[in-house]
């Protein structure tokens, strides 16, 4: 099992920024293994309450273990977190002193067959991080039209390449259907292979492609704006919401939501600009290296 898995982005940094009374309410958005949660959790006394959401049934088995030993009450919801507002209130839970989001993927995740998300592994090609949602990547793939699938891929993986990805993937499924993401990343590889030596990316040539793909299945972009809209509802005066996000659409969507709630008198935003991590948790811990964390403060 990857240690990874078991660290907790920029930890450190939100417990420095974030002081939670004895008897607070967190929620959790994205609970993952608990690692958040656990921190946080450790400074809640008996009457402290944390509501861990996520859609990832096999995270939330492994956060119900970790978290077990707090003496504060813990709640854990099957649930994306763009139905944040009514799995709070339906817990009997009216207004709450913090949000959190990590918008990551975990290593358990991308080593996952069954979610199909890496390309270092041959896997179906899948991405769904919730098993209830219907559209898997390969029915994308494998039925979106040329251009709506080079829109796509240009819009949520940003790639420049987009239209000649597209046209390489449309070409191979006229032969065959491409059903795991070895072959759809032999074919990103393929489509890019004149332009990659005037690449200068470090970044593996489908990851773009893979991204853009997880975003559309997952709805993710759709469903953080429901979580930022929902936020300032559900936050006590003075209560934190914070958001981790690991590329610049997410970032963007979470900056510009701070912005408007600032000008409107409802946020203080505490992170003029977002809190990257050290090159030492980098080291520590590789998949915290493009991660953006960003606090606000309800008025």
């Amino acid at each position: 099992m990857n240690d990874a898995e078991h660290i907790p982005v920029l930890a450190e940094t939100l417990a420095e920024q974030i002081n939670l009374p004895q008897d607070g309410v967190m929620v959790d958005a994205t609970v993952g293994q608990g690692g958040h949660s656990f921190l946080f959790g450790q400074s809640l006394g008996p009457a402290g309450i944390i509501i861990g959401i996520d859609v990832d049934k096999a995270a939330i088995q492994k956060a119900r273990a970790r978290l077990q030993k707090l003496v504060c009450k813990v709640i854990l919801i099957h649930s994306n977190f763009s139905q944040i507002i009514q799995q709070v209130h339906k817990q009997g839970v009216d207004k709450v002193d913090f949000i959190l989001a990590d918008l990551g993927v975990s290593s358990a995740q991308l080593a996952d067959e069954q979610m199909g998300l890496s390309f270092q592994t041959d896997m179906p090609l899948d991405m769904r991080i919730d098993k209830r949602l219907k559209t898997t990547a390969a029915d994308i793939i494998n039925k979106t039209g040329e251009k709506s699938l080079a829109d796509l891929i240009y819009r949520f993986g940003q790639d420049k390449a987009s239209r000649r990805i597209a046209r390489f993937i449309v070409r191979h499924r006229q032969r065959q259907p491409i059903v795991t993401t070895g072959q759809l990343a032999t074919i990103v590889c393929e489509a890019l292979a004149s332009s990659s030596k005037k690449r200068k990316s470090k970044i593996h040539p489908a990851t773009r492609t893979f991204q853009a793909l997880r975003i559309a299945v997952n709805n993710e972009l759709e469903n953080l704006e429901k979580l930022l809209d929902s936020a300032p509802q559900l936050l006590k005066k003075e209560g934190h919401i914070a958001i981790i996000s690991f590329h610049s659409l997410e970032d963007r969507i979470v900056k510009t939501n701070f912005k408007q709630n600032e000008n409107q008198g409802i946020y203080k935003i505490i992170t003029k600009k977002p809190i990257v991590p050290t090159s030492q948790e980098i080291a520590k811990n590789p998949r915290a290296r493009s991660a953006k964390l960003r606090i606000a403060q309800k008025q």
